[in-house]
């Protein structure tokens, strides 16, 4: 089984080129035989707050519709964030969309401060993904700052623990001691996708990564680069590989 982040660089608010940078590394992952892969928080649109109620994706949106063919036609699990808006508000979330055409929605449940002004949280979109023997939890940025994130997915029995964030490097060592520590915790795999370059006025950390169950570093990219860590379990032993553009 092969799974992969995607280390991005979106561009402000344009979400036609940034779909098709998620097309182009999809195409990638696929190539190399990957059954899913992880776009950063708010992947298609950049993260964004006072920009996303009108940059914001309904739960059925039809610029999906690409999005959906290649998870059917590569047999891919695609993870791609975006604002969320639905009946009960606008949420940070990630669109889960299946090869069988059909989509889940994740909502980010732990805010960072001044987030709420503009975004909802929400613990009733928490999809559990099933791929070959694993279960898989997602999160979205300030989730993994909250131990009882990590400890819930614990809770189900999830083996692999997926982050989409948009951290800067200030925030990077954290990151990876949180993450590192929760996969040595609970005996989990963790993948992180990260963005690279600048986003919100503010540097990105980069520095995407897979962690194995004992909290050791697998795989990650470096803070500027663009690309896919990809990781490949054969015989319950993991190992990564680094494609950078």
């Amino acid at each position: 089984m092969k799974v992969a982040v995607a280390q991005t660089r979106p561009k402000k608010g344009d979400i036609l080129q940034n779909l098709h940078e998620h097309y182009r590394l999809i195409r990638l992952a696929a190539d190399n035989g990957v059954k899913l892969i992880v776009f950063p928080e708010m992947s298609i649109t950049g993260y964004q707050r006072e920009l996303a109620k009108n940059l914001s994706f309904t739960e059925n949106d039809s610029r999906l519709g690409k999005l959906r063919e290649l998870a059917v036609d590569n047999n891919i699990i695609i993870i791609a964030g975006a604002p969320i808006k639905m009946d009960s508000g606008l949420y940070i979330g990630s669109f889960v969309i299946f090869p069988d055409n059909s989509i889940s929605i994740y909502t980010k449940q732990f805010l960072h401060t001044g987030e709420d002004e503009f975004f909802r949280s929400s613990f009733d979109y928490n999809p559990i993904i099933k791929l070959d023997n694993e279960r898989i939890s997602l999160a979205i940025c300030a989730d993994i700052d909250n131990p009882v994130h990590a400890e819930n997915a614990n809770k189900v029995d999830c083996t692999i623990y997926v982050a989409s964030i948009f951290f800067t490097p200030t925030g990077m060592t954290e990151a990876y001691n949180l993450l590192s520590n929760y996969a040595k915790m609970y005996s989990m795999n963790v993948l992180m996708s990260n963005y690279c370059g600048e986003s919100w006025g503010l540097e990105s950390g980069g520095k995407s990564a897979l962690w194995s169950n004992k909290g050791d570093l697998i795989a990650g990219l470096d803070v500027s680069s663009s690309g896919l860590v990809i990781g490949q379990k054969s015989k319950d032993i993991w190992r990564g590989m680094i494609i950078k553009d």
